[in-house]
């Protein structure tokens, strides 16, 4: 690989870097390509993607952007999932395939620039993802204006009722 080529992978690096709000550094050793191939396309499905560049390369990426704390992590054989929108479905996607392949393992992350740990991935990986908080969301702020209007149609139905007894009472 020549210097211009190393300097293009850097900055195009540095550009995802740069728009990323999670980054999971993790060990691919002993993968197959089939099995990486297949760890791409779940995190393409969830707004992410997966980058195997030279260490090195990787640490000259990172200067200038919020992930510049990750540089102490890249070492032997790197891979590194970016995820671009929320940090819970990359999460997901990456925990379960570190569970389904022994060979991959999660050594550090960091969102949007903070670093966590391995297990702090894990646990992020637990929460509700971000269309069901939203339908949670949603939920709750529809129950408020149809339980305030049960409540205002109780008063009249109650009168109803009332009414309704006095005139069965009258029949009798």
């Amino acid at each position: 690989m020549n210097r211009d080529q190393k300097t293009a992978i850097v900055s195009e690096l540095n550009k995802t870097f740069s728009e990323a709000k999670f980054a999971v550094v993790a060990d691919y050793r002993g993968l197959k390509v089939t099995e990486l191939e297949k760890l791409r396309k779940d995190l393409r499905a969830n707004d992410a993607k997966v980058r195997i560049a030279k260490n090195t390369l990787l640490r000259r990426a990172v200067v200038g952007t919020p992930y510049e704390v990750l540089s102490d992590s890249f070492s032997e054989s790197t891979v590194v999932a970016v995820g671009f929108n929320e940090p819970v479905a990359p999460s997901k996607v990456l925990t379960a395939f570190a569970a389904e392949f022994k060979a991959f393992s999660i050594r550090t992350a960091a969102l949007e620039g903070t670093l966590i740990s391995a297990d702090d991935v894990v646990a992020l990986s637990k929460l509700p993802g971000r269309e069901e908080l939203l339908a949670k969301l949603l939920g709750t702020m529809s129950a408020v204006p149809t339980g305030f209007v049960r409540v205002l149609s109780a008063v009249p139905q109650k009168l109803l009722y009332a009414l309704s007894a006095v005139k069965d009472q009258k029949e009798n």
